[in-house]
């Protein structure tokens, strides 16, 4: 194989990988949606809910973090691959912002 289907490869499962935490993070988001318009529909209590919809959130929380640390990821590889010279490999998206513009906030789960 050569260097550039080498870097390819990578640059695919990454790609893959992010795609794959931001599926995850809108399935999550959406189970604590379809719980509380459950509950509610069927008039239980929020407190009957409260611990199994937690954990939820908790997951969800978790999935944040981790997507924190690919994209991390993508930027220390991206780094990486300018230092060794390797010139440009373009997989996935091409309309990424550039490192110099600025992260919108990130909002922080927080419990209540």
């Amino acid at each position: 194989m050569d260097k550039a289907a080498v870097v390819a490869g990578i640059a695919g499962e990454l790609s893959e990988t992010e795609r794959a935490i931001d599926t995850a993070l809108t399935h999550a988001t959406g189970m604590v949606q379809t719980m509380i318009a459950g509950r509610t529909t069927l008039g239980i209590s929020p407190i009957a809910g409260a611990d199994s919809q937690a954990k939820v959130m908790a997951a969800i929380a978790a999935l944040a973090t981790a997507r924190e640390a690919v994209v991390a990821c993508h930027e220390e590889m991206a780094k990486d691959h300018r230092r060794m010279g390797w010139g440009t490999y373009a997989v996935g998206t091409l309309d990424k912002p550039s490192e110099s513009e600025s992260r919108p906030p990130v909002a922080r789960l927080r419990a209540v």
